[in-house]
């Protein structure tokens, strides 16, 4: 299992992105699932995986290599692509050569062929953008009025995000929340874990300004898992008993 989320915020784009793969409860491994493709000063383009890891590595490569579906044309790399959307045809259009690829062989094995990825970045004077890439090869964007996107393990992180991020919310404040997403996801689901992975990039900067690995036992991380506890544990003690039951009756 994975969970990755990124957010699109007025002052810029993160992504943040666990590491933990496992192919049942003893055989649990480390493998990045935060990829970036970037040439400072010209692009920034942020990747994050989730899925079956061997479609998933496999898809990043070919973006990396050059993607040759097209009769007669060059392949195409992901760091080559013109615009934020081209890019998102690109990746969709990868992970239907790679389904065309291993199809028979996933058939034959009874295995599903189960991939997503979120793709965001800026291209130049293009605008900043972030999307969200389906298994068939489709895709969606963020938009102002809900400004991130989760793939993966991401329903207990998801109500973090929807009572806390706005569009105009700070850069940082935005990462502090996408943090906690992550940590209420960890502990609710082992499948999810450290380390994790970090990349923040402001609006027209096209460099990274964080690129970020938390590794167990980092202060700020478990600070603000304490603190995030405490937190839920001070809310639940002020918040009024409800009113039903037998103490209610006058």
């Amino acid at each position: 299992m994975t969970y990755c989320v990124g957010v699109l915020v007025e002052d810029g784009l993160l992504m943040i992105a666990d590491t933990r793969t496992n192919a049942g409860l003893d055989d649990i491994s480390t493998y990045r699932k935060l990829h970036l493709f970037n040439a400072p000063g010209e692009r920034v383009i942020m990747l994050a995986s989730a899925g079956n890891l061997s479609v998933t590595q496999t898809v990043v490569s070919m973006l990396r290599e050059g993607v040759d579906d097209i009769e007669g044309e060059e392949p195409e790399k992901l760091a080559d692509a013109p615009t934020m959307f081209k890019a998102a045809q690109l990746v969709g259009r990868a992970i239907r050569q790679v389904r065309k690829i291993e199809h028979d062989g996933f058939e034959q094995a009874k295995i599903r062929f189960e991939v997503s990825f979120l793709l965001g970045g800026q291209i130049g004077t293009d605008e900043m953008r972030l999307f969200m890439v389906y298994s068939a090869g489709n895709f969606i964007e963020c938009g102002h009025d809900s400004p991130f996107l989760q793939i993966g393990e991401h329903k207990y992180g998801k109500p973090i995000l929807d009572r806390a991020v706005t569009a105009k919310l700070d850069l940082y404040d935005a990462l502090k929340v996408a943090l906690v997403s992550m940590d209420s996801t960890m502990r609710s689901n082992l499948g999810v874990g450290l380390p994790i992975d970090i990349a923040v990039v402001r609006r027209d900067a096209l460099t990274l300004e964080v690129d970020h690995r938390i590794e167990a036992g980092e202060p700020y991380f478990h600070d603000l898992r304490e603190r995030w506890s405490a937190a839920l544990r001070a809310a639940h003690r002020a918040i009024p008993r409800p009113p039903y039951g037998p103490a209610a009756v006058k």
